[in-house]
C-alpha cells in the first residue's frame, strides 16, 4: 500500500454512541469529495454494510473469511460496490469509488482478547496488497478485543467516538490509555488519535458540561466540529442513503459537518454540496 493512503479506524469502548454513523458520515463525505474509499466492516453485526446498502453475495466476500484465508485472500477482488455511487458524481470528474469489505458473524472468531501478534497483523497484510484506495475506513466492534486491535495494527489514525456523557467520556479516556499501551507493546498502531463528540444537544446542561470536560481532557485531539444530534439519521440509514444525498436543511448541515471532519483527518478539500430543497 502506498504511503499516502490514510487508514482510519473508528472505535469506541461503549456501544450506542454512533460509531457506525460516524463511519458512514465520513464515507459519505469521501464519496462527495471524489476520494477512492474502502469501508471495512469489522463489526460482526455488519451495521455499516447494511447502511452502505450492501450484503454478502458469496461467502468469501465476508471480511472475517478473508482474514481467515489470508494466504489467498484478495481484498479488492472481494469488495462489494456500494449502491451509493449510483446517486453520486465524483468531484474530480472520475468514476466514484466506494467499496465495502462486508461484515458478518464469521469475523467474531477473532474478537477475543488473546490474539497472537501474527493474527493481529492479518488485516494489515490484506491492506498491504491493495492499491486502489486513498482512504480506508474501518468500523470496529464496540470493544477492545482482537478485531479492534487488528484494526489499530493496520491504521495510521484512530478516531474514538464519544457522546458528551459521563460513561462515554470515561470509556473514551480508558480507550486512550489502551491505545497507548498497544503502541508501547507493539511499537506500531495509529500515529495519531482523534476524538469525535457525537449526538450533542446544546439544550442539555449535562451535555454542555461534559463537552467542556472533553475539551479539557482531550485538548487538540478533540476534532471540530462537534456533531449535533441528527433527527433524520434513522430514516437516512434505514433507506441506505448517503447523508450528502438526502434532502433537507438538517441533512445538508450534517453533511457539511462531515466534510469538515474529513478535512481535519485527511487534509483534503471536500466538494461543496449544492443546497437541496426538503422533500414534502
Amino acid at each position: 500500500m502506498v504511503g499516502s493512503v490514510q487508514v482510519v479506524s473508528i472505535s469506541s469502548l461503549k456501544g450506542g454512541v454512533g460509531k457506525t454513523s460516524v463511519t458512514l458520515g465520513l464515507a459519505s463525505a469521501a464519496l462527495s469529495a471524489g476520494i477512492p474509499t474502502l469501508v471495512i466492516d469489522l463489526d460482526p453485526h455488519a451495521d455499516a454494510s447494511t447502511g452502505l446498502g450492501v450484503s454478502l453475495n458469496r461467502p468469501e466476500q465476508e471480511i472475517g473469511r478473508q482474514l481467515k484465508g489470508i494466504r489467498k485472500a484478495d481484498l479488492e477482488a472481494n469488495a462489494v460496490v456500494s449502491p451509493w455511487i449510483q446517486r453520486a458524481s465524483s468531484a474530480n470528474g472520475s468514476a466514484p469509488v466506494l467499496d465495502v469489505a462486508v461484515g458478518g458473524a464469521f469475523g467474531s472468531i477473532y474478537d477475543r482478547p488473546d490474539l497472537r501478534t501474527r493474527d493481529l497483523k492479518r488485516l494489515k497484510t490484506l491492506l498491504d496488497r491493495t492499491g486502489r484506495y486513498q482512504l480506508v475506513l474501518i468500523d470496529c466492534p464496540p470493544s477492545l478485543n482482537g478485531l479492534t486491535r487488528m484494526a489499530w495494527m493496520a491504521s495510521s489514525r484512530a478516531i474514538l467516538v464519544a457522546e458528551p456523557s459521563l460513561f462515554s467520556v470515561a470509556g473514551t479516556e480508558r480507550t486512550m490509555r489502551a491505545l497507548d499501551l498497544f503502541r508501547n507493546e507493539f511499537t506500531s498502531g495509529p500515529a495519531r488519535t482523534h476524538v469525535v463528540a457525537n449526538r450533542y444537544r446544546e439544550t442539555s446542561t449535562e451535555q454542555r458540561f461534559r463537552l467542556g470536560e472533553m475539551r479539557k481532557m482531550f485538548a487538540d485531539q478533540l476534532l471540530t466540529p462537534v456533531l449535533p444530534e441528527q433527527p433524520d439519521w434513522q430514516q437516512i440509514q434505514g433507506a441506505a442513503y448517503s447523508v450528502h444525498q438526502w434532502p433537507g436543511e438538517d441533512a445538508r448541515r450534517t453533511a457539511g459537518h462531515f466534510d469538515e471532519l474529513l478535512r481535519g483527518i485527511t487534509g483534503t478539500v471536500a466538494a461543496r454540496r449544492p443546497r437541496q430543497r426538503a422533500s414534502a
